[in-house]
């Protein structure tokens, strides 16, 4: 059984026990999590896919970690015209383990 959700600008496929990093939400380690924008859901026989979302179908987890992931260097040249600017970017995000992926049908 698994769901593609959307969040963050992003879609993921999540299945139970999956641990995912998406964009920062709010919210204290442990707190409970329930992302509903549910794009499709697929359990053993059966594939539901929404019209842009589906209704019936909610993904529930909680918040395992609030971090900030690995740097990035920006780097910007233009030979010949001494122009340099580096720059250094660190994303936050939020790492969520998914509990249960529940359908009310």
């Amino acid at each position: 059984m698994y769901a593609i959700v959307n969040t963050g600008g992003k879609q993921y496929k999540v299945r139970q026990g999956d641990v995912l990093r998406i964009e920062k939400i709010l919210g204290e380690v442990g707190s409970p999590v329930s992302l509903d924008r549910v794009l499709m859901f697929a359990d053993g026989e059966k594939v539901d896919i929404g019209r842009p979302v589906l209704d019936n179908v909610v993904v529930k987890g909680h918040i395992v970690d609030q971090n900030k992931a690995r740097k990035i260097l920006v780097f910007k040249y233009k030979k010949r015209k001494r122009y340099r600017r580096k720059l250094g970017h660190r994303q936050k995000y939020t790492a969520i383990k998914i509990d249960s992926i529940e359908s009310v049908q």
